[in-house]
């Protein structure tokens, strides 16, 4: 287990004792942080980094490759732009240009304005490049803005879509971009509207963007699934606003919130996340339409291997079976075939509406106060409403309430800590249960569910652990990998998955010194570029596979942009022991 921190080897013994913790620390050129499965088929060793010194303003968010040019695109959110970098030599990845959105002229004869929001992008493999625009008034449509990837990034033409898209895909023909667009409510929840999915057709040809018209792109919406057509499970709660025009039609609708989005290997049917809403909506790209609409359910956190470490006030890192449901939320999705049949992989983040004055989380010690119900008296939980057991856990107060409303039957978590793997009907394959904390238990001592701005020992623990947000799937040498990155705890975990029943871990890697606390590190005068510089990346947002035959290397790659530190890290995907 090369370049794993020795203090962190003895964590499991520690935490047990509730003995203190060494704190891993980078060496001398920010060596990263290593967890290995014996026998473990490859490893990330960091080869360059591009920095921005923008600290948490999602200055690097999402990242696109585009292998003829050799190329990385990166989200600059709020600046809505997208930065175009060399990466021809990954140890020193340099800023060609920049894709500036505001000012681009619609097909509708809109134009994209000052202060709005660049949230995703795609490169197609001809270079004709995508990007999801949220308007500077996010409850109003936003746009696709498509540029030249391969030139110098100049504006091809735009179109409408829907309401904040928040992610955009090309279909694996490349005749398709598929846009979640999540329609959050306004900020104090005057105005909610709906979500949606958008296709666009695109040209076989990059030089025809500037034709694609606005009736290229048609709208998906959940209107056939309002009232009793919405399945069991899928989760609709919250109060109920009216959308932009004053309507109150359509409840569904407003509720349900897409959030990234998959495409079948055949380009035909696109999954796609409703993460509020613990949900999957399948969507037909021939009609523009969505055919089915399923929930994930939840999973049990009182059977052995899907424990959590509840409490961020029990002075361990102890994670545990208790009598807790969680909901599975996932962000990223994404998909794979295994011998013809079709799999989704989901990246189990959990997410809560906090929206004006509705606040759907709670502290468990807090339910039965402020006119929430309590927990119920014959419920396993009743005897666990510490700090130290239960006390300090959010929950959801939308979910579990016995049917006469008195009190809370069942305590239902936000996120899974975990990823899953899926059928196209939903079924369960695989779930990685309590591994991803099991992990990072013994790879990071006392920064073990640390948050990603500031370094803190189970500073998440009661609020959805490492955060599983960030996901990806690559092929090395023959078998298949899932990377997933942790938001809050940093770093990436690489799974093999070419078996998905069979699915088992393979290692973690985070390039992270976490003895660099960044905000109290700024709150005491410190300089922002340096404390960036040394506390590493922070926030892994979005991560893209580069396969050797497509990598400046000759071999595979990974991309991570990491929002919190504005860093995009590349890494050599390799054998243990090679470096």
């Amino acid at each position: 287990m090369s370049r794993t921190s020795r203090a962190a080897l003895a964590l499991t013994a520690a935490a047990a004792l509730s003995l203190p913790l060494a704190l891993p620390a980078s060496a001398a050129g920010l060596e990263p942080v290593e967890h290995l499965a014996d026998g473990a088929a490859l490893t990330l060793d960091p080869l360059g980094t591009y920095s921005t010194g923008v600290f948490d303003e999602s200055a690097q968010e999402i990242v696109a490759y585009h292998a003829l040019t050799r190329r990385m695109f990166t989200v600059d959110a709020h600046a809505a732009q997208v930065r175009a970098l060399d990466v021809r030599n990954p140890t020193k990845p340099t800023e060609l240009f920049t894709v500036q959105t505001t000012g681009v002229q619609a097909a509708d004869g809109s134009t994209v304005p000052d202060g709005a929001v660049a949230n995703s992008v795609v490169v197609r493999p001809d270079g004709l490049g995508v990007v999801a625009v949220e308007s500077d008034v996010k409850t109003d449509r936003g746009w696709l803005v498509f540029f030249d990837a391969a030139g110098r990034g100049a504006a091809l033409g735009a179109v409408r879509v829907g309401a904040l898209p928040d992610m955009v895909t090309v279909s694996p023909d490349g005749r398709t971009a598929v846009v979640a667009n999540e329609g959050e409510p306004a900020d104090d929840y005057s105005v909610d509207p709906e979500g949606s999915v958008a296709v666009v057709d695109l040209p076989w040809l990059k030089r025809k963007a500037g034709s694609i018209r606005q009736k290229d792109v048609s709208i998906a919406d959940f209107h056939a699934f309002e009232g009793d057509a919405l399945p069991d499970g899928v989760r609709v709660f919250g109060p109920d606003v009216a959308d932009a025009s004053g309507s109150l039609a359509h409840r569904v609708s407003r509720n349900l919130e897409p959030e990234y989005v998959t495409v079948s290997k055949d380009s035909r049917t696109a999954y796609v996340t409703l993460q509020e809403a613990n949900a999957i909506a399948v969507v037909d790209l021939r009609r523009a339409r969505v055919e089915d609409v399923w929930s994930l359910g939840s999973k049990d956190h009182s059977v052995a291997g899907q424990g959590i470490d509840p409490s961020d006030r029990d002075g361990a890192a102890n994670v545990r079976t208790v009598p807790v449901k969680g909901l599975y939320m996932p962000d990223t999705i994404a998909s794979y075939s295994v011998r013809g049949t079709e799999y989704l992989v989901t990246a189990n983040e959990g997410d809560a509406r906090e929206w004006g004055d509705y606040v759907e989380p709670a502290r468990v010690k807090d339910l039965g106060e402020d006119g929430l119900a309590p927990v119920c008296e014959d419920s396993p939980a009743a005897t666990l409403l510490d700090d130290a057991g239960l006390g300090r856990l959010n929950v959801t107060t939308a979910s579990g309430l016995r049917a006469d409303g008195s009190c809370y039957a069942e305590l239902y978590a936000m996120g899974g800590r975990s990823f899953s793997i899926w059928t196209t009907d939903g079924d369960l394959v695989f779930d990685s249960g309590e591994t991803l904390e099991q992990v990072t238990v013994e790879a990071l001592g006392e920064a073990f569910n640390t948050n990603h701005s500031e370094t803190s020992f189970e500073g998440r623990s009661d609020d959805k652990g490492p955060e599983p947000e960030a996901l990806t799937i690559g092929e090395v040498s023959g078998r298949t990998y899932a990377f997933v990155g942790l938001e809050r705890a940093g770093g990436v975990v690489t799974f093999d998955i070419s078996r998905p029943r069979e699915t088992s871990f393979v290692s973690y890697v985070s390039n992270r010194d976490y003895s660099v606390s960044v905000e109290d590190a700024l709150d005491d005068g410190a300089d922002v570029g340096e404390t960036l510089a040394a506390a590493g990346d922070l926030g892994p947002e979005g991560i893209t596979f580069v396969p050797w035959y497509a990598s400046p290397t000759w071999r595979p790659m990974l991309a991570v942009a990491n929002e919190v530190s504005g860093t995009t890290t590349l890494y050599d995907v390799e054998r243990p022991g090679r470096r």
